[in-house]
């Protein structure tokens, strides 16, 4: 049986005012069997247990077939439901967890059913929406924000952020902004691997709920190491912008450890960014795919973050 937790959903977003650590895990194949489930699981936590994370995200992973015009470089595998995963597998976590929604793939009662149901001390839930307008859903991102408004106590909900999106329009921080106003209580960003693009958002962002009298949200800022030029070619095709000049460092020496030194760089930078502006945040890394190599390497620079944090 597991444990009471350690700290509790509203106690993870109000220590963002000093920094978090989270880390990100895709729930196993949907074909894993439950003993495989089990193991997995199980290898995650042995692999973080001592890093002293602050909460764990699970992500919703789908398709997104209509993502990008070019191929995706790893075929798509339908994986365990988030939610089942937590519930079944990971009973012996007794942290908080941000579990990913991806909104379209779920009728707005088989939403509803889930807000209703989930442990609001515990669990924390990022809602997501399609990838592109031409996506076909089940359920839009407005009206799972009116689903949620409309629960007497839900979990506090999340949304995403993409400073890629900020870098080609320069509205990433006004749609923040509308997602708050829908009962966004913090955010968690793509993958950052452009600084400048993720410092600009915050900035613009942080300053303009000061403006208007607005406490800024909470910002998790995502980093995931590259372990690959396979990986590269994914992390292109989820919309994630790395540099031309370490493109070509990750091309032509040594993808892990040129990827991993810029992760350790850009997290240093965001914490001290971060805690000059007075921005509640937290650090969440992740591995992009099921590698060991990425994975081990995730969970190594977690660590030295985590000292980074303080």
């Amino acid at each position: 049986m597991a444990s009471a937790p350690t700290a509790t959903a509203a106690e993870l977003l109000a220590r963002t005012r000093g920094g978090v650590l989270l880390h990100g895990l895709t729930p196993p194949r949907q074909t894993s069997s439950p003993d495989q489930a089990d193991g997995i699981a199980a290898a995650a936590l042995k692999r973080l247990r001592s890093v002293q994370v602050d909460g764990l995200i699970l992500y919703d992973v789908d398709a997104e077939a209509d993502r990008a015009a070019t191929p995706r470089p790893f075929p798509f595998m339908p994986m365990m439901d988030p939610a089942d995963f937590l519930d079944r597998h990971l009973a012996c976590w007794d942290g908080p967890v941000i579990v990913y929604r991806a909104v379209g793939k779920y009728t707005g009662e088989q939403l509803e059913h889930w807000l209703s149901g989930a442990d609001r001390d515990r669990v924390l839930t990022v809602l997501v929406g399609a990838a592109s307008r031409h996506q076909r859903v089940r359920t839009s991102l407005p009206e799972a924000h009116r689903r949620h408004a409309a629960l007497p106590l839900p979990p506090r909900m999340g949304g995403v952020v993409i400073a890629e999106r900020h870098a080609a329009a320069g509205a990433e921080h006004l749609r923040m902004l509308r997602k708050q106003d829908a009962g966004c209580e913090f955010f968690v960003s793509q993958v950052c691997y452009d600084l400048d693009h993720t410092r600009d958002l915050l900035s613009d962002y942080t300053h303009t709920c000061r403006e208007r009298g607005l406490d800024p949200r909470p910002v998790v800022l995502t980093l995931a190491p590259c372990g690959s030029m396979k990986t590269l070619e994914f992390m292109t095709w989820l919309g994630i912008d790395v540099p031309r000049w370490l493109r070509a460092e990750i091309d032509r020496g040594d993808p892990l450890a040129a990827s991993y030194e810029q992760c350790l760089l850009n997290a240093r930078a965001l914490i001290a960014y971060c805690r000059r502006l007075g921005l509640p945040f937290g650090i969440n890394v992740e591995s992009l795919t099921n590698r060991k190599l990425e994975i081990d390497a995730s969970v190594d620079l977690a660590r030295d973050i985590r000292d980074l944090l303080g």
